[in-house]
């Protein structure tokens, strides 16, 4: 590609005479334009009197180029080589990439009435976070209200035996016969004798079992004494609530209980509560060493199902 500079468009033929007519008309028109910038210059640099204004003659008009013979021959004849052609360039023609303008002007405009192609930007779908909510450790799992409930069976147990031995011993002492022993054992059974130490073996086994609570079968064999030594405290407390220990003084209250430290169902009372804290309390440890395996068993499920992780389940 030629310089646009040096180069301007296609070659074109030769001039032909009206070209060479235009031409000269041009330079005519060039002439008359300088010669009036220069009259122009001389009027702003030296301006002219009045009197040299009116005494200076008036200057011959320019003649028009336009007027002249061969301007007035290019509206009226035309060579066959003119004829052909339907626009006279009066500059040369230039290419499309002469210059920026040019090449931006060309570029093409869109309308408000043309159609325009909508373009739709679909976005890659995002993933959506999906939370889990984690497995909660098991809860270790106590024997204390399963030794509550096993203790108020064998508070019943108590109660029983101790009645019964209650009875033998009255029975002993020729307190009861074939005909009083209905009136005799109504009246123990409304003793507090008979009830407060019952009520004391429950709480003290229940206790027990809460320290205790999922220990070994060992552990109630050894402790059951105080067990056995709360029995014995209850019948003295029995004792005291039958006569009425608010009515009495404090030197009687001491040689009461001082009396009855000894007495049979006070032994009784001991003894009974001892085994039934072995025996039953066997039962409790065997129930707490269950609790014990369940416990395990959860907690070995539990970090399983940590070491799993969250699993997806598509339905």
């Amino acid at each position: 590609m030629s310089d646009p500079k040096s180069s301007y468009g296609e070659p074109v033929e030769e001039p032909t005479p009206v070209d060479d007519v235009v031409g000269r008309a041009h330079e005519g028109l060039a002439e008359a334009e300088a010669a009036r910038r220069e009259s122009a210059a001389d009027e702003t640099v030296a301006p002219a009197s009045d009197a040299e204004v009116q005494a200076a003659p008036a200057a011959p008009a320019e003649p028009d180029p336009w007027d002249s013979p061969e301007a007035a021959s290019l509206t009226t004849e035309s060579t066959p080589a003119a004829a052909s052609d339907s626009v006279v360039y009066d500059k040369p023609a230039v290419t499309a990439y002469d210059t920026p303008a040019e090449s931006a002007a060309a570029a093409p405009v869109v309308t408000a009435s043309d159609p325009v192609a909508e373009t739709v930007v679909v976005s890659p779908a995002t993933p959506q976070p999906i939370f889990v909510q984690a497995p909660e450790a098991p809860n270790p799992r106590g024997n204390r209200a399963a030794a509550g409930a096993i203790g108020l069976v064998a508070a019943l147990t108590f109660a029983v035996l101790y009645f019964g031995v209650w009875l033998g011993l009255t029975a002993l002492a020729g307190d009861v016969t074939a005909d009083n022993v209905g009136t005799v054992a109504l009246g123990g059974l409304g003793s507090f004798v008979l009830w407060v130490p019952v009520v004391v073996f429950f709480l003290a086994f229940w206790l027990l079992g809460a320290i205790i609570n999922r220990g070994r079968w060992g552990q109630w064999v050894v402790f059951g004494l105080l067990v056995g030594v709360a029995s014995w405290a209850g019948y003295l407390l029995g004792q005291l609530f039958q006569e009425q220990f608010w009515m009495l003084t404090a030197s009687e209250g001491a040689q009461l209980m001082t009396d009855n430290m000894l007495a049979p169902l006070a032994i009784a009372a001991f003894i009974i509560g001892r085994e039934l804290t072995i025996w039953f309390g066997s039962w409790a440890a065997a129930r707490g060493r269950r609790v014990t395996e369940l416990n395990v068993e959860a907690q070995r499920e539990y970090e399983r199902t940590l070491e799993a992780g969250p699993q997806l389940v598509r339905q």
